[in-house]
């Protein structure tokens, strides 16, 4: 069986840079509102199912959540769901904004 593998913010940002990589942020709406990575696809139950059918199972996806915890258990849901590049970003988005602050608001200042 297929695993996920955990990556870190910085191998994350080499693979958001390569054509195709796809983006998922699970933390809540509001969060999303205030500030998310560049591309991200904000993910909650209403649009789940939506996105499972339209995403490229055979694409890498990265999945983020707050600091890096919650994202593991949607990442292996994702292999699951027959997935074949599924990644769980170590540190999350709060570490992301750290060291990459320029590309995580959500409007322009």
């Amino acid at each position: 069986m297929s695993e996920f593998q955990r990556i870190s913010i910085a191998q994350a940002h080499e693979l958001m840079a390569q054509e195709g990589c796809q983006v998922a942020d699970i933390r809540d709406e509001q969060s999303f509102k205030l500030g998310h990575i560049e591309g991200a696809t904000h993910l909650d139950n209403h649009v789940l199912q939506q996105f499972i059918e339209e995403a490229d199972p055979d694409q890498p996806l990265i999945i983020y959540c707050y600091h890096g915890n919650s994202s593991q258990s949607a990442a292996q849901y994702f292999v699951d769901k027959d997935f074949t590049q599924v990644y769980s970003m170590d540190g999350g988005f709060e570490e992301w904004r750290q060291h990459y602050p320029q590309v995580s608001d959500a409007e322009s200042r």
